[in-house]
């Protein structure tokens, strides 16, 4: 990749990034979301997920389908945590809302591009996500299915987000994880910005802004680990509230606390493209 770092007015950095092979890629999937302002998301893209059990990880939010936690505004999807105690059909009443979609049905691709464009929320207990599981994951479950981490971030790294992949024996604090930092002291929660990975037979390339940060291949998985990143994936955009990594909100988290995606773009490398 080319990067060109462009100063705005305002003093603000902000990376303009430009393919050395921009002809490799092929557009095939996408959302925009330039709905109406308040109109609901897609549900021919996207199925929503609700419920309130902590989704493995603790999280102290209830995922609804309701307006109030995803809907479109200016050009861009929100989704919108709320500090308000709701009780969901399943009789389960958590003290916060948030949403969950994905394209589980509706779209899966293996290999190619996929990036969105973000801005994150900011405060202690938010955990934003932008991530991806295996279109098997009915038949062999969890991690069977493989998991790859486009983008997490927890509150209290306001200048870090998170890449990494998940499968059979390389899960929680064995996953295979790395960091992207902000340079300056700057905040991912202050402008938007693309996270996106370029994923082949033999490797998952992480990328914040077009700048390659890691590249994951067979060769770091231990003896014994399996690699099962040979197959269609699914994504998944969701803003969790609290869990075991990011800990819970507290008196300086400030609600509704609103995660912006500008769009989601799936490409496949075009026929003349190295493999």
């Amino acid at each position: 990749m080319i990067a060109t770092i462009v100063v705005s007015v305002s003093g603000q950095t902000s990376v303009a990034a430009s393919h050395e092979h921009e002809n490799d890629w092929k557009l095939v999937w996408s959302d925009e979301f330039n709905g109406p302002n308040g109109s609901a998301i897609d549900v021919s893209k996207w199925v929503i997920e609700t419920g309130g059990k902590g989704w493995g990880n603790k999280e102290k939010e209830y995922y609804t389908d309701r307006l109030q936690n995803l809907f479109l505004q200016n050009g861009n999807l929100v989704i919108r945590a709320l500090k308000e105690k709701y009780t969901g059909p399943d009789r389960i009443t958590r003290k916060y809302t948030s949403g969950r979609m994905k394209t589980q049905g509706k779209f899966s691709q293996k290999y190619g591009r996929f990036e969105a464009r973000i801005k994150i929320p900011a405060g202690q207990g938010m955990w934003p996500a932008f991530w991806m599981l295996g279109d098997d994951i009915t038949q062999v479950g969890w991690p069977g299915c493989g998991e790859i981490d486009i983008m997490e971030n927890i509150g209290k790294e306001p200048g870090i987000i998170h890449g990494s992949i998940h499968g059979p024996g390389y899960t929680g604090t064995v996953g295979i994880e790395a960091p992207y930092h902000l340079p300056d002291m700057q905040r991912f929660a202050e402008d938007f910005h693309v996270f996106a990975i370029e994923w082949d037979p033999a490797s998952i390339s992480f990328y914040v802004d077009h700048n390659l940060y890691v590249t994951r291949t067979r060769a770091d998985l231990r003896p014994g680990w399996k690699w099962v990143f040979d197959k269609p994936f699914f994504l998944i955009l969701n803003l969790a509230v609290g869990g075991d990594w990011p800990g819970n909100p507290n008196s300086s988290t400030v609600f509704p606390a609103d995660m912006l995606v500008d769009y989601v773009r799936v490409y496949q490398r075009t026929k003349s493209s190295k493999e």
